[in-house]
């Protein structure tokens, strides 16, 4: 059991180093973003949606087709990936990177290590579901397109996908100020609640 844990441990650590070499050019990129998503400062969260709110009134006002819509995209990562390596240094000055910088880097990394780790397994725990009970596989898959296809119905597809962006990037400063955790735990008590008094009635 330990030379498992070990095997994993090493090759987590060398799939980490692996990421750190290849986002090395956009190491101050990263820091920074990180730094606005985990809240460091009290008016990051509005700076965030406010960012994406004018991000997607312009895309509301512009109205572009999906195939505009998915040129102009990429052609913007394919800018930024070269641009951000190059001007980067610059703008922040490699000289400033310390070694609590660097540690942080390296955490980053290593959690979007283990999260694409958390995708996978979970893309392989649904293969071997339908593999081993291919009813309920096909009863879970087909319920849950339902029910999104119903959400994407009801709410206009733009506006969701708004509320799905801030989401996700209000996600790290929720979870990194306890908020998740605070309403978390509200919300395991309330269910408590009522099963104790559900467990009452019956008797």
């Amino acid at each position: 059991m330990a030379d498992g844990d070990n095997k994993s441990a090493n090759i987590l650590a060398q799939e980490t180093a692996q990421l750190e070499e290849q986002l090395q050019g956009w190491g101050e990129v990263i820091l920074a973003g990180d730094r606005v998503v985990r809240w460091e400062k009290p008016w990051f969260p509005g700076a965030l949606m406010a960012a994406t709110t004018v991000l997607f009134l312009l895309i509301y006002y512009l109205d572009p087709s999906v195939l505009t819509g998915l040129s102009c995209a990429v052609m913007l990562l394919c800018l930024a990936d070269y641009l951000v390596p190059t001007l980067a240094p610059r703008v922040f000055g490699s000289n400033k990177w310390t070694t609590e910088q660097q540690q942080r880097f390296h955490e980053i990394c290593g959690n979007l290590v283990k999260t694409q780790r958390r995708i996978v397994g979970w893309w392989k725990r649904l293969c071997a579901l339908k593999e081993e009970k291919p009813k309920m596989y096909f009863a879970s898959v087909i319920g849950s397109l339902l029910v999104v296809a119903w959400i994407g119905q009801q709410v206009h597809n733009l506006f969701l996908t708004y509320l799905i962006v801030n989401f996700l990037l209000l996600l790290p400063g929720l979870n990194q100020h306890g908020v998740i955790t605070k309403y978390a735990s509200m919300a395991k008590r309330e269910i408590n609640k009522l099963l104790k008094q559900k467990e009452k009635k019956n008797e």
